[in-house]
């Protein structure tokens, strides 16, 4: 029996494609959403490879004059979003979704290639280095959170629980291939050459935006034809959303339930940046040149997506099924509980990668599907702004304050940092159980 969601009641031709065992029954995708959940999940491959594959020159640029100013780089990238994300909104109103969402896509191929000819003319400049390392930091957080606020409008609740670790998967694949072409490449050119290769697969993602919405314009209209009315929070993608630049900070305002998300993905920041400082110490003392540095980094986020990608086709959409969005929510901080008190017991190097692999696996693999599918009851304009400004000035606004608090927590050792860290876990997890629930009675 192949699985169905609300949406497949009417299919247009564009959908007709013939399911089999794999994507109906392993992959839990109905025939009807086959063509979607492909074009998705391309998409993501393509822009996590792109990001992926500077990631690692990121990071390894990040320590250019010591791991003592990362704070400054955390905090400029949290000042940058706040001046970012102002225009993003006044474009959103101002602009239809067929026009704004591949421009913003643009413009960041074009900063691409303008850092390519600065390493190009100084590949050692130290303030080029920082300003990339917080473009990149920008850059992550604005593709990917434009990419899942499309997903969120493409696809209903339903649809949610069951594609959306497989449309992930593709992100992981993507984030295979990154670091896996980084750390192959970096040796035999260049680490500023890699830009090339990203500028080239962020302009694959570029047509399958514009596929994407012609498709979801065909369906909306196809069921309009046929007598079914669009939902209240579905608006078709030549048609401008309005609203103001602001309205992302009104609507969280406004809003008990999107404060409730905000609150959870800061927890869920301040818990990375903590583990990503202490990772950034142990690299930067046992390894000293910028390419062992970025080949490191590399190898360690494509172990990471190994991982995911298999977690998310095979055990994310049964758990999300199985267990509910709450359930599913609070299982990788509970998880991160006991890795914490793990590492302050016993501060390894062995112990730190322990607790930044599971924290990783879990927030790409089963946070990340559970977290996304939260916005899938909302408006338009939610999905777009709302979502938007948690996704860049919350989150980079925990990875400052954060930053800024791992020096002074440093004092009371590396117990109090993993005690501390287990405590923020909790909370994190309990959180995530409410916010699941609601949605899961909405």
């Amino acid at each position: 029996m192949s699985v169905k969601s609300q949406s497949e009641d009417i299919v247009s031709p564009i959908q007709q494609t013939e399911g089999n065992y794999w994507t109906e029954r392993l992959l839990q995708i109905g025939k009807a959403e086959i063509y979607a959940v492909l074009l998705s999940f391309i998409y993501f491959f393509s822009l996590l490879s792109s990001y992926y594959m500077l990631r690692p020159m990121r990071d390894a640029m990040g320590l250019a004059g010591g791991v003592s100013h990362l704070p400054w780089l955390f905090t400029a990238t949290f000042i940058a979003m706040l001046l970012v994300v102002p225009v993003y909104g006044w474009i959103c109103s101002r602009f239809a979704r067929g026009i704004f969402l591949p421009w913003v896509y643009t413009f960041f191929i074009i900063n691409i290639l303008l850092f390519y000819k600065g390493f190009s003319w100084d590949p050692n400049n130290v303030w080029l280095a920082r300003t990339f390392f917080v473009w990149l930091s920008v850059f992550n957080l604005f593709v990917v959170s434009v990419f899942w606020s499309l997903m969120a409008d493409l696809f209903d609740k339903e649809q949610s629980h069951r594609l959306f670790a497989v449309i992930a998967a593709g992100g992981s694949a993507g984030a295979i291939a990154g670091p896996a072409i980084t750390a192959l490449l970096v040796t035999y050119l260049s680490a500023h050459n890699l830009l090339l290769f990203s500028a080239a697969l962020l302009s694959v993602a570029v047509i399958c935006i514009r596929l994407l919405l012609r498709w979801h314009s065909d369906r909306l209209m196809f069921h309009s034809n046929h007598g079914s009315n669009l939902q209240h929070n579905q608006v078709l993608p030549d048609q401008k959303m309005g609203g103001s630049w602001f309205s992302g900070m009104t609507l969280l305002m406004q809003s008990r339930y999107l404060q409730g998300i905000a609150i959870f993905i800061l927890l869920a920041s301040t818990i990375g940046t903590f583990l990503y400082l202490q990772q950034a110490a142990f690299i930067e003392q046992y390894f000293q040149d910028r390419e062992s540095q970025t080949q490191v980094f590399a190898l360690i986020d494509l172990a990471v997506n190994v991982l995911s990608i298999l977690t998310q086709l095979f055990v994310t959409s049964r758990l999300m099924q199985f267990l509910g969005v709450g359930k599913t929510l609070a299982l990788v901080p509970l998880l991160m509980v006991l890795a914490f008190i793990a590492f302050g017991l016993m501060p390894t190097p062995a112990m730190l990668i322990a607790a930044m692999v599971i924290r990783r696996v879990g927030e790409y693999a089963i946070i990340r599907p559970g977290r996304e599918a939260l916005f899938t009851s909302v408006d338009v304009e939610t999905k777009y702004k709302g979502k938007h400004f948690i996704d860049t000035v919350i989150f980079r606004g925990g990875d400052a304050l954060s930053s800024w608090l791992f020096a002074p927590l440093s004092l009371l050792g590396l117990l109090g940092i993993g005690l501390t860290g287990a405590g923020l876990s909790a909370i994190w997890g309990w959180l995530g159980y409410k916010l699941g629930i609601k949605h899961d009675h909405t």
